[in-house]
């Protein structure tokens, strides 16, 4: 039997029929969502006033509605939930365009409730109207426009289904005000059929035995893991891959912490700033099989170059339309990471592998590692970056929560901070937005209040999304910052020294606030880090203040830059190690 609203909702207009605004809570509160991100404005204002009379669902209100989104999209990130994100017509919509696109390019499920103007004002230019659907068409999994209160029950069932399933993403609900007011009964769908869309989790039979055929064969086998592995919680099968191929397992931005870090035949990230390792790796392997990986551009370099390998190439993916689209794969496999490697490993007993092969593959292998691409020159007197991110591995034991805005700190906290588990590294990847890293944070300290969760920021990135330290102190979300300063847009610099000739446009952060006297306004604690004795001290002063938010305005060595680095239009092999390596090509 459907659902029906509960007796706490329906004594507002009688026993089953509900405004429209209270069936959204209803709707929430039989998703299970507990928290809502979101800020109020006229149009939405029946939902605000429907959530007062609902208790057991907090809005937490935030000081922007991109952060809203950014809010939500951490949280599922962190928990593999829907997170849900609730704004206003107007202005209130296009300040969450960045976080629905953040979402989007990264396969995160979260559901964002838009109110609009009311339907006889639709298309009239009314004051803050906005054709929320055309707006989010290209950076959505799917959006809807309710025209009328009867049909709002089945739209939400069907945007949380759509947002979760499948390959997840951001569902937009986008809801005109005078649907919010309107009366009818309340019947909540407990399942959804949709004949257009049916997401295939098993796997092709013939394709896996295709498959486990080209492993056994393989002589330099390399896995590629992705957020799709994470997405399907695959964790088990990977490291069950791994073991039965004994073969080198590289991740990508958006997989770390799938196969653990800290395992000897994890190569690290592979791509534009991955490890040498991993590179010569991917490109040296007679058989690919990535997982959920859609080798996006930062990841394989140039696709010509990449593909100009002879080997076999196994992409295993939820999405048909990921199949193919930047390389040519020969065993396609449709279906969910975890199941169809379910059935794979049942194909691959360990005795099948040719040790003698994998021995020299091995041995190849360990000697690129052997070059230390990650190796840094130390300082008694300034701090460097990767310093930092070591220290913090440290201190927290490799078991925080780490958010990353997106810069040069992201790629040191990608290649320095080693993960053992899934979804402790909350980033963007697919869109690179900046700003994320406190709103991240916050929504997974949400979900996760008893965690040590830190941001890892930068200069430029925190003061995107600054304001929000106003709703870490209102709602106790304690989080704890660490901001890599260096006085630059850190990668755009870097971008410039390398593509550009050190012709430094606009890079150079020149009029900084205090960050640290800025986080004591809010409320805070706020440390500024100033010498290499200071850090691990700090780092630990600040982790063992339970309750309190704390920034460390950690000042860093300017000059540092991240390598290893591929350029745009280059292949895996073309590798940038350090700045001599691009000194001797500006030479010949």
């Amino acid at each position: 039997m459907a659902q029906v609203a509960s007796a706490e909702s329906a004594h507002f207009t009688g026993a089953n029929t509900l405004s429209g605004a209270h069936m959204v809570v209803s709707a929430l509160r039989m998703e299970g969502i507990d928290t809502v991100w979101g800020y109020p404005g006229g149009a939405v204002l029946p939902i605000y006033d429907a959530l007062l009379c609902t208790p057991a669902i907090t809005n937490v209100l935030v000081r922007h509605e991109q952060a809203a989104v950014h809010a939500a999209d951490g949280y599922a990130r962190a928990t593999g939930k829907v997170g849900v994100a609730l704004v206003t017509s107007g202005p209130g919509v296009t300040n969450a365009v960045t976080g629905i696109a953040t979402a989007y390019f990264d396969s995160i499920p979260i559901v964002v409730i838009c109110a609009n103007v009311p339907t006889d004002a639709i298309g009239k230019d009314a004051f803050q109207e906005c054709d929320t659907v055309g707006v989010t068409r290209s950076i959505v999994k799917h959006n809807s426009f309710v025209s009328n209160v009867d049909q709002l029950a089945a739209t939400l069932k069907k945007a949380f289904y759509i947002a979760a399933s499948g390959r997840p993403g951001p569902v937009v609900v986008d809801i005109p005000k005078d649907v919010l007011l309107a009366h009818a009964p309340f019947v909540y769908p407990q399942t959804v059929e949709l004949r257009s869309y049916r997401p295939r989790t098993e796997g092709h039979a013939k394709q896996i035995e295709r498959a486990a055929n080209a492993l056994r064969r393989a002589r330099r086998p390399c896995i590629l893991v992705g957020g799709g592995a994470i997405a399907s919680g695959a964790e088990e099968e990977v490291a069950k891959l791994a073991r039965s191929l004994d073969a080198p397992v590289a991740s990508t931005l958006m997989g770390l912490g799938v196969f653990p870090g800290t395992h000897h035949q994890s190569v690290g990230m592979p791509g534009m700033h991955g490890t040498y390792e991993a590179n010569l790796a991917l490109q040296n392997s007679d058989v690919v099989i990535a997982l959920g990986a859609r080798f996006d551009d930062r990841v394989i370099g140039h696709p010509e170059d990449f593909c100009a390998s002879d080997r076999t190439i196994i992409q295993i993916d939820i999405d048909p339309a990921t199949i193919d689209k930047r390389v040519r794969v020969d065993v396609p496999i449709v279906g969910d990471v975890k199941t169809v490697l379910r059935a794979l490993l049942a194909l691959l007993p360990e005795e099948a592998i040719d040790r003698s092969a994998r021995d020299a593959w091995w041995r190849d292998i360990e000697g690129w590692r052997s070059r230390s691409c990650l190796a840094y020159s130390s300082s008694d007197t300034v701090i460097k970056p990767q310093f930092v991110l070591e220290k913090l591995w440290e201190v927290t034991r490799g078991d925080a929560f780490v958010c990353s805005d997106v810069g040069q700190h992201q790629m040191w906290a990608a290649q320095f901070y080693a993960f053992d588990k899934p979804r402790r590294w909350i980033n963007s990847g697919g869109l690179g937005t900046m700003g994320v890293g406190l709103p991240y944070a916050m929504g997974v300290k949400r979900a996760y209040p008893e965690a040590d969760v830190v941001t890892v920021t930068g200069d430029g990135s925190i003061q995107m999304c600054i304001q929000e330290l106003s709703t870490c102190k209102q709602y106790g979300l304690d989080v704890k910052i660490v901001s890599l300063n260096n006085g630059y847009l850190g990668m755009v610099k870097q971008l410039q020294h390398v593509h550009y000739g050190d012709r430094l446009s606009n890079s150079y952060m020149d009029a900084l606030p205090d960050f640290a006297a800025l986080a004591r306004a809010y409320g805070h604690v706020g440390l500024r880090v100033e010498g290499p004795d200071e850090v691990e001290p700090a780092l630990r002063e600040a982790l063992a203040m339970k309750g309190r938010v704390v920034f460390l305005d950690v000042i860093v060595d300017p000059s540092e830059n991240v390598w290893p680095m591929v350029r745009a239009g280059s292949g895996l092999t073309d590798m940038l190690l350090t700045s001599a390596d691009l000194q001797r090509d500006a030479v010949h």
